[in-house]
């Protein structure tokens, strides 16, 4: 398997530079300022979690990212736009430097991220002060468009509508008559399992949370045990989820697990292992063989695999920003205004923002998948009624 991504030395990644046209007029060849003088091209910056835990759910949407670049710089030669890789780890208290630093630099004319909400939540503020749009792959949690920011944007659906297909697939498929649910606290596993929640109503029959980095959940698999439930929801990551499965089974417990999106990642069914097998995550996210045009096929002769969680997303959040350079925008201001009336059909979903922020809901698109035989497999998309 291949990986073809920059490790970060610290917070800050190195520099991923490529050439790309714009199908317009560039004649100083150059990167443009924040304020634009009339060339073609400028800089974007992309962070999130590149290394970590967490890696696996965030690379294969920075690598749909790069992919774009690239083949925008073959079918477009007279552009220069440079993405710069931002290393986070996923971690609001990294992301926020990194947010100050692109913010101040007045080359950057756009954000591809965050990846994660917590990440996202954070430096949301910053950019909007300075004027920076961003385009989300993969940050879900609906609060995030509801504060009223103007800069952030994403091409996938919200929390509040995978959590209303997850609420679905419980009561259709999985059945349960008693669910216990479980957060990890961020605003991303917080404001999911408050959705269910919300959705399942009295069949939650007990909750719990877990912390960053926790790795012996002894008291929360007691609590699951006194309360008979046949069923669990988990809002959070792989880093705390896996062994959180493992132990649970470990101890006897039999019910049926469900995750989100946080646990589609190839690194929850290997930490987990065998515990994984049968495990329910959704995600607003395609499967490899649904995504549009050659992307499949094109991500898979770039980086020798199919691509995974988002990897779709990542490619359609860069052609926004792609399709305003060879529009020939290329400052700040252009390119937010740029991207709040974009309307085209990309690989994952048609394109088109509310004033929220916000992937239209009618086209944002709900699928589950199955861990079988260790892998992370398409079961079906969830229909909402």
């Amino acid at each position: 398997m291949r990986r073809n991504y920059v490790r970060a030395l610290g917070a800050v990644g190195l520099a991923a530079t490529m050439v790309v046209a714009a199908g317009c007029q560039d004649a100083g060849g150059g990167s443009n300022e924040a304020g634009g003088d009339g060339k073609c091209g400028g800089k974007v910056a992309i962070f999130g979690a590149f290394t970590g835990p967490n890696a696996g759910l965030v690379l294969p949407s920075l690598n749909g990212a790069k992919l774009a670049f690239k083949q925008f710089t073959e079918k477009n030669p007279d552009c220069k736009v440079e993405l710069k890789e931002f290393d986070t780890t996923g971690d609001p208290t990294q992301a926020t430097p990194v947010a100050n630093q692109v913010a101040q630099d007045q080359s950057f004319v756009a954000v591809i991220g965050g990846h994660f909400s917590g990440e996202t939540k954070a430096t949301m503020p910053i950019y909007e002060a300075a004027g920076l749009v961003m385009v989300s792959p993969s940050a879900t949690a609906t609060e995030l468009t509801a504060t009223g920011n103007k800069a952030f944007h994403r091409v996938v659906g919200n929390d509040g509508t995978q959590g209303a297909a997850a609420v679905a697939y419980l009561k259709n498929s999985l059945k349960p008559s008693k669910v216990f649910v479980i957060d990890d606290g961020t605003p991303y596993g917080q404001g999911i399992i408050d959705e269910v929640k919300k959705g399942l109503g009295t069949v939650v029959v007990d909750s719990d949370k877990v912390q960053t980095d926790q790795t012996n959940f002894d008291a929360t698999i007691s609590k699951i045990k006194s309360s008979g439930a046949d069923a669990i929801a988990y809002g959070g990551y792989t880093n705390e989820a896996a062994p959180l499965l493992k132990q649970a089974r470990a101890a006897g417990i039999t019910a049926k697990f469900l995750g989100f999106d946080g646990l589609y990642d190839p690194g929850f069914p290997a930490g987990a292992g065998a515990a994984a097998e049968g495990a329910i995550v959704t995600c607003p996210c395609l499967p490899a063989a649904e995504a549009g045009g050659t992307f499949s096929a094109d991500y898979q002769k770039e980086y020798g695999q199919a691509p995974g969680s988002y990897g779709a997303e990542g490619f359609d959040g860069a052609n926004v920003l792609l399709d305003g350079f060879k529009a020939g925008k290329s400052s700040r201001k252009d390119l937010m205004e740029w991207v709040d009336s974009y309307d085209k059909q990309g690989v994952s979903k048609y394109v088109k923002f509310d004033a929220s922020g916000d992937v239209e809901k009618s086209k944002v698109v709900i699928w589950a998948y199955e861990i079988k035989g260790g892998q992370i497999t398409p079961k079906e998309e969830i229909k909402l009624s």
